[in-house]
């Protein structure tokens, strides 16, 4: 049974201006995996800002937002060559995620040259 649903779209340039601006965002708000992963592609703002949408559909998905103690870089979109994307929980995240009893993660993400989106559904567990 499904237990959320969440979608966000963002703009490709709110992310990238955040990224540059070399304030500590990006680390603030992806892992080390995400980070090396969008750096190594030609397009990088666009698969960050797919993944900050992925997280903000996480949010809405799992009925909190973002509140207390969730944290952005405790949300990981991983995505190994040819395989679907998949969303990995870390620290406190997980635990309120464990707390509220919910399961499975399902998680698609798109982007084009200015705009990026991302769908979540999490069932119960």
């Amino acid at each position: 049974m499904i237990a959320g649903i969440g979608i966000d779209i963002i703009e490709v340039e709110r992310v990238e201006h955040r990224v540059a601006s070399g304030n500590g965002f990006r680390e603030y708000v992806f892992t080390p995996y995400e980070i090396e992963y969008c750096e190594s592609m030609v397009n990088k703002y666009q698969h960050f800002a797919a993944r900050f949408s992925a997280k903000e559909a996480f949010l809405k998905a799992m009925g909190t937002g973002w509140v207390g103690d969730i944290a952005f870089n405790e949300i990981e979109v991983r995505q190994e060559e040819s395989q679907r994307p998949e969303i990995n929980l870390y620290g406190k995240t997980l635990v309120i995620f464990n707390q509220l009893q919910l399961g499975k993660i399902s998680v698609s993400m798109s982007h084009l040259k200015h705009m990026a989106t991302a769908i979540v559904i999490i069932e119960q567990s």
